[in-house]
């Protein structure tokens, strides 16, 4: 998709050069603008041609019946889908009575940037209608980070040679009709008209509706205002139905005037709230944004993004296409959690439908990583969030005969909504991913309120699962049986290793913090022989082995099984979920996505080197990559092994998984969890960053490399309210502290201390050298050339 020539490779934007509607709503995703709350898809301002309409608000949904052939205890009764609100992008516009439809007349020139720095779509369009008479429309669309419930447009229409009667058409409208869905389970299930109008309303310049979901009962607002400007006899009118609501604007412009639109466009929804008490809301957030005015928005829009910016960039330098990359993925993962607020963060954010809008562990385990080092308040209200959905977890545990909380494999309001359930049941993993993520921002952020209230809570409910789900042998080993592990390609295991050693850090985390808090603990039960029982248990823990062979099992008795026959698997057969069946798959040594290499990236101490090299070599051959969550992975134990031009092949896969739509899917949003992994395989792969526990001031390490084909890296990261800056060459490392007090950190094992105004440089020692390791056949990652400035993408 982006390897199409109109997309140029720039450093601070990304910028499509000409309109190609065969990549129409892919190109909809990458230009897709959101800020956690409000998601628009980048359709085209006059709604149509469109790939896949869309403009979302996170946690919006409806329910619906799950079937099942059979019945069986514990299956999900309804399933969640998230639905395409009201829309407020669309502005029509009329050229002399002829529609503005790029499918007709002549489109003489076509462009979009979407600005990473200011947050901002523009769109430049000269277009002549079959009659001949030629416009410029320019257009520029934000959703505000500042403004919460706001998103805003500016367009502006002139002609280019000859007089013009224009007539433009804003307009809010619900229940837009929606491209029907194929039969693979990653796209969106389509609910027809999942509103149910309470309201319409147009006056003025203003449009309001109120739509209601008809199941999950949830009230979506919608309210716009506009300003116009345009030359003497300008006119307007407004008039609303029960799903559309529309400001019409007339001008007769001749050469060298213009008629200007801003439009601001209000949301609000609750489950809770009354019709009057929505209506307000959404009429008081326009009020505010058109007070602040369009400038205002933008000023607000690059302060913030300056700020952000200021804490989080990456900088290479020798690969201006990771470059890019790496800036539109940290853009894209902001746009998906920063202003969240108890929410989740949806494994395509809110780019679109794809998997019907659900979100997974990837949150937990690849997106928060990256906030908590360069935007940790977004990951206080994320885990938040999965407190606040604590009741439905431990009513999901009981239903399963269990103690404490059964997080949910993937969901929208909290319920498990799987219905296939080896994932939905089995892969309790989930809950030590949640319990990760809480030590990982406490020990990042030291934010000791949060972790004696939410962060106590979820360690505490997630430990209690942990020790009833597992049972001794006679020799007094823990075992987890029946469990399913981040490889979706093996089910129904026992003792998955990643599973095992998160659920070890988990309750020994529990059992901490339960010791740093007695009385908070007291408060949810916990007595000091739970907590002591945790530790035991923890101490217990199956950890799978082959003697034989020298490495780590994925699960018990994993490295028993037959080896999938890569050499007879074709090209098209992948992914192979979409042409074998699962019972092949679960019975053969064949990996989905890192599974035992994640957990080697998760808990690094629970390794030593040459385990991890060995490791590494053995699940390289047998990991087909199926998954967008796998290649970041793999890049940073490559890095970490001493691959350094495998892990740079790896972090291009990781980085490029929608700018050139690798899994032929973006089409239905973009891979957030792959985005937040190219900040991964270059922080924590190149940048070998490490955290090393929670007390004390020696919470973080480097261990920084550099393939040959990089000049150079820099990034900065939040460290316990210091900003650290990282700057590696070839040989030596430089660490400045640009802001907060002196602060250990280690470098290749080494302690040392940095202090404001004295930066430490160190130098690399040189990668260990080992045999490249092999993947399985036409699964290798694609070799990376690096791509110069104004390249641009090409099949």
């Amino acid at each position: 998709m982006i390897t199409h020539p109109s997309f140029a490779c720039e450093s601070w934007c990304l910028r499509e050069t000409e309109l190609s509607l065969d990549v129409l709503a892919q190109s909809e995703s990458v230009f897709a603008l959101a800020n956690g709350h409000i998601g628009w898809r980048g359709n085209l301002d006059e709604g149509e041609p469109h790939g896949l309409p869309g403009a979302y608000l996170n946690g919006v949904h409806e329910v619906h019946p799950l079937p099942y052939a059979e019945a069986g205890y514990g299956y999900p009764e309804s399933g969640q889908t998230a639905v395409n609100i009201t829309d407020g992008k669309i502005i029509r516009l009329l050229v002399d009575d002829e529609p503005f439809d790029l499918r007709y007349g002549e489109l003489v020139a076509h462009e979009r940037v979407l600005d990473f720095r200011t947050g901002v779509l523009s769109r430049t369009v000269e277009w002549i209608s079959p009659a001949g008479t030629g416009v410029r429309v320019v257009s520029r669309r934000l959703v505000s980070f500042t403004q919460r419930a706001i998103a805003a447009v500016e367009y502006v229409v002139e002609p280019l040679d000859t007089p013009v009667t224009v007539a433009v058409q804003s307009e809010l409208v619900a229940n837009e009709q929606l491209p029907r869905t194929s039969g693979d389970p990653r796209v969106s299930a389509v609910i027809d008209a999942p509103l149910r109008a309470e309201e319409d309303f147009a006056q003025g310049t203003r449009l309001r509706l109120l739509h209601c979901t008809g199941r999950s009962v949830q009230r979506v607002g919608a309210a716009a205002d506009h300003l116009v400007e345009g030359p003497d006899g300008t006119s307007w009118s407004a008039e609303s139905e029960p799903d559309v609501s529309r400001l019409t604007v007339t001008a007769a412009l001749a050469p060298g005037r213009r008629l200007r639109l801003v439009k601001f466009v209000a949301y609000g929804w609750s489950a809770q709230r009354s019709l009057p008490a929505v209506r307000d809301q959404v009429e008081g957030a326009v009020a505010a944004a058109r007070s602040s005015g369009w400038e205002g928005l933008l000023a607000e829009q690059r302060a913030y993004l300056d700020d952000f910016w200021s804490r989080a960039d990456v900088e290479v330098d020798g690969d201006e296409e990771i470059q890019q990359a790496v800036r539109f993925a940290l853009f894209h993962v902001l746009q998906a959690a920063a202003r969240a607020e108890r929410r989740a963060v949806p494994a395509k954010g809110l780019t679109g439908t794809g998997y019907d809008g659900h979100a997974f562990w990837d949150s937990e385990s690849f997106v928060l990583p990256v906030l908590t080092f360069t935007a940790p308040h977004s990951v206080a209200s994320a885990l938040r969030w999965r407190q606040e959905s604590l009741p439905a977890a431990l009513e999901r545990a009981r239903q399963l005969g269990l103690s404490g909380a059964a997080f949910p494999w993937r969901t929208i309001s909290g319920a498990e909504c799987s219905a296939y359930w080896p994932a939905g049941t089995a892969a309790f993993h989930v809950n030590a991913d949640i319990a990760d993520a809480v030590v990982r921002y406490v020990s990042a952020t030291g934010d000791e309120l949060f972790e004696r209230g939410p962060g106590l809570e979820l360690l505490v409910h997630t430990a209690r699962l942990w020790h009833s789900l597992g049972c001794r042998d006679a020799e007094g080993v823990f075992h987890i049986d029946g469990i399913t592990g981040p490889d979706e390609y093996s089910a129904i295991a026992r003792d998955n290793l990643y599973t095992n050693v998160m659920a070890r850090r988990n309750l020994r985390a529990a059992a901490a913090c339960v010791l740093r808090y007695p009385d908070e603990a007291a408060e949810l039960g916990v007595s000091a022989d739970e907590a002591s029982a945790w530790q035991d248990t923890a101490a217990r823990m199956a950890v799978p082995y082959n003697d034989r062979l020298g490495v780590h099992e994925q699960a018990a008795g994993f490295t028993t099984l037959e080896q999938w026959d890569f050499e007879a698997t074709a090209p098209e057969q992948y992914p192979l979920l979409l042409h074998f069946p699962y019972f092949d798959l679960y019975r053969k040594q064949v990996v989905k996505q890192a599974d035992l290499v994640l957990a080697m990236l998760t808990c690094p101490d629970a390794f030593t080197d040459e385990e991890k090299a060995r490791n590494f070599a053995y699940y390289e051959a047998l990991t087909v990559r199926d998954s967008s969550l796998s290649a970041c992975c793999q890049s940073v134990l490559a890095a970490e092994t001493g691959h350094l031009r495998l892990a740079w092949d790896y972090l291009g896969e990781a980085a490029l998984m929608d700018l050139q739509d690798l899994e032929h899917n973006t089409r239905d949003g973009l891979h957030i969890a792959s985005l937040a992994g190219t900040w991964i395989a270059l922080v924590l792969g190149l940048g070998g960053m490490r955290q090393y526990g929670g007390d004390g001031e020696s919470l973080v390490g480097f261990a920084p490399r550099l393939p040959e084909q990089l000049a150079g890296l820099a990034f900065t990261v939040l460290i316990r309210g210091r900003r650290l800056r990282v700057e590696i060459r070839a040989d030596t490392a430089r660490y400045v502290l640009v802001e907060g007090e002196p602060l250990d950190l280690r470098h290749h094992g080494e302690p040392f201390t940095v202090t404001p105004g004295e930066p430490a440089e160190h130098s690399i020692p040189p990668a260990p050298s080992r045999p490249e390791p092999r993947q399985p056949r036409g699964r290798e990652p694609a070799r990376r050339e690096p791509a110069g400035p104004g390249v641009v993408r090409r099949p």
